[in-house]
């Protein structure tokens, strides 16, 4: 069977698995070492990627042995010890061994003719889940991975996810990239190849408020050529101080002022600008061939969070505990990095105090910043939330429908360009080694910044690497989401009977109002 390698088909690891196999393959003796490596699995439109999830190492001598055919070849018992415990937990199977070089690498005929004799076999015991090999040089990867369907794919690439994105390829060759003289100044920063990197990414911000707005116009001004928005709500008064792009004819000020009848308010609040078209409006204007697309729902919901699978990175700006449970999740399941972004002013609501204000900016990594193991995810917040009375929205920043939170924009802009700034450093490849990892926090009233050192729990659900993980599973487990059909809806004010025309004639000036903002 030929391989395909116009198939993209590319694996993620998260760093700490991957040091633990480098240095098992490079201990410095110069020969070949082997292991397998159990993998989940997620195919979208933009092909199919391997997520690492479980690391067996085999002993030289004992697992790994002088080959029949070959230099070196893993056993049979383990072979088939670990093609088992890929089957009984529904992942697949990667053999691992190295060559020598540095900068290239490729399987050799011994190679080839091996898998061909033994993934046969194996793609049966593995129940429709994909085998292969990965062969490493000290600065190359290439991969031969076999599929249910009969599709043999030469693999494109392999992502390091750690203080930076590293990147493994067949050959370490250079690609030079075309200068755009549009982002001439940001590019003597990180060069043209980092700006086509940026040009190439997806990225995903959930939440286009205070500081999702921030973000969506940071992003798309540094050139991010693919930005997925999602956020269900609508511009409303208060919003307008925060949202960047947004416009008093946005939240229809004519109907939704503080006096109006509740019913006329409450149609307001329901023609008025999504959130999501001034997000497009913000790309718009940017100087950026960028792809910016709206989704106007919430990211709990089920439909909306699979399309997440996609993403390169994520960045969390809505503050739900439900929201957060679900970011966490696409970030261990699917091994997508992400950064939950925000600040908080707690005001006493008795006596008008003020506390601890801060900015926050917390990386989401497979290997650290977990949400549920640092207390950000709480099982009283989540139940909080599902039995909150029904005209609460998900989405809002406060604790109370009459009640809102403060909120200001220069505190979300210092959450929002931290966040930028995290992933843009991140992404290039410019983190220093020594750089603090973990949280910040900046707290204004008293000028400092405080760093926090991320938990984790072995034990983690989310995390860990527990059988009842969903750590790197891919599409073999389900999301935490729920499906709009099964969930609650809240109830809208109705309005008078006598005022179906009125309805009637508004709803056809908001539309005629969408269609003039939208051409300007």
């Amino acid at each position: 069977m030929a391989a395909e390698p116009n198939v993209r088909c590319t694996i993620t690891f998260p760093e700490r698995l991957f040091d633990r196999l480098y240095e098992h393959l490079f201990p410095g003796d110069g020969d070949e070492h082997g292991a397998v490596l159990a993998i989940g699995a997620v195919t979208t439109a933009r092909g199919t990627r391997l997520l690492a999830r479980n690391l067996f190492l085999a002993r030289d001598g004992i697992d790994y042995v002088p080959g029949e055919r070959g230099y070196r070849m893993l056993t049979t018992d383990f072979v088939r010890a670990h093609i088992r415990f890929c089957r009984d937990h529904g992942l697949g199977y990667l053999a691992v061994h190295n060559h020598g070089g540095i900068d290239e690498v490729e399987f050799s005929g011994d190679d080839l003719r091996s898998h061909e004799r033994g993934y046969p076999a194996l793609l049966d015991i593995a129940r429709g889940q994909p085998v292969g090999a990965l062969v490493f040089s000290r600065n190359a990867l290439a991969g031969d991975v076999w599929f249910r369907d009969g599709r043999r794919v030469v693999l494109a690439e392999g992502r390091i996810l750690g203080q930076s994105l590293r990147r493994l390829s067949p050959t370490s060759t250079v690609i030079h990239a075309g200068k755009d003289e549009t982002f001439d100044r940001q590019s003597r920063l990180f060069g043209d190849r980092g700006q086509a990197l940026l040009r190439e990414s997806q990225v995903a911000v959930i939440g286009a408020g205070g500081v999702g707005s921030l973000l969506i116009e940071y992003l798309s001004r540094l050139g991010v050529g693919h930005i997925m928005v999602i956020d269900p709500d609508r511009v409303e008064l208060s919003n307008l101080s925060r949202i960047v792009g947004s416009r008093p004819l946005d939240a229809l000020p004519l109907l939704t002022r503080a006096g109006r009848p509740a019913w006329l308010r409450s149609l307001g609040r329901r023609l008025s600008t999504r959130k999501v078209t001034v997000a497009r409006r913000l790309a718009r204007y940017s100087p950026a061939r960028v792809r910016l697309e709206p989704i106007a729902g919430d990211v709990v919901n089920d439909a909306v969070a699979v399309r997440l699978r996609d993403s390169d990175f994520m960045f969390l700006a809505a503050d739900s505990m439900q929201a957060r449970l679900v970011f966490n999740a696409l970030v261990h399941q699917y091994l997508i990095p992400g950064i939950q972004a925000g600040s908080k002013v707690p005001v006493d609501r008795a006596t008008g105090d003020v506390g601890v204000v801060f900015s926050a900016c917390r990386p989401v990594l497979p290997d650290s910043g977990c949400l549920w193991c640092n207390g950000l995810i709480t099982r009283d917040g989540l139940q909080e939330e599902a039995i909150a009375t029904a005209e609460r929205r998900a989405w809002r920043y406060v604790e109370d429908e009459m009640i809102p939170a403060a909120s200001v924009i220069t505190l979300n802009a210092v959450a929002a360009s931290e966040a930028a700034n995290d992933f843009l450093f991140w992404l290039v490849g410019l983190r220093q080694g020594a750089a603090r990892r973990g949280y910040t926090r900046h707290i204004p009233r008293t000028r400092s910044l405080r760093f926090e050192d991320p938990r984790a729990d072995p034990a983690c659900t989310e995390c860990g690497s527990s059988a009842e993980s969903r750590f790197g599973r891919g599409d073999g487990t389900a999301l935490p989401t729920r499906s709009p059909s099964n969930g609650s809806k809240a109830q809208r004010p109705r309005a008078p009977r006598s005022s179906t025309m009125i309805m009637t004639m508004l709803s056809a000036l908001s539309r005629i109002r969408i269609w003039l903002v939208g051409t300007t």
